[in-house]
């Protein structure tokens, strides 16, 4: 498996337009996107070669609603690009990894990822993602 970088860091918010004004007012940086991933309403903040995603349930049975009632809003996941996530997932399999999802699913930025169950990573949701040629 290759991993390119860490693409983001999930943050887990109750209102997404109100936690990028923390960003952008207090720190200077500015906002990539804005998009809806399923039931997510999800902003990016670039920093360097990463981002910043801030997620917000649109719903309060979602799953990052569920995240803040038992959790409390912070740091949510961590999203490592990698060069093919079929591979990847592969020998993540191989290697007898939990995973949450055995194959490739839609994201934002319509790239394809998958999470890595938190017990295998000691309590820290791993996302994987690969993103189109085009990104």
């Amino acid at each position: 498996m290759k991993i390119k970088r860490i693409a983001h860091i999930g943050v887990a918010v109750a209102d997404s337009e109100k936690a990028s004004q923390f960003y952008t007012d207090m720190l200077g940086l500015s906002l990539e996107s804005n998009e809806m991933v399923g039931e997510l309403q999800v902003h990016f903040v670039p920093v360097g070669g990463t981002n910043i995603e801030l997620c917000q349930s649109t719903t309060e049975d979602g799953v990052i609603a569920k995240w803040i009632a038992k959790r409390g809003e912070g740091v949510q996941h961590v999203a490592y690009e990698v060069e093919d996530i079929d591979a990847a997932l592969e020998e993540l399999k191989a290697k007898g990894v939990p995973l949450l999802d055995q194959t490739p699913r839609l994201g934002a930025h319509k790239a394809r990822i998958a999470f890595i169950h938190p017990k295998a990573t000691n309590g820290v949701l791993t996302e994987l993602c690969e993103y189109p040629k085009d990104h």
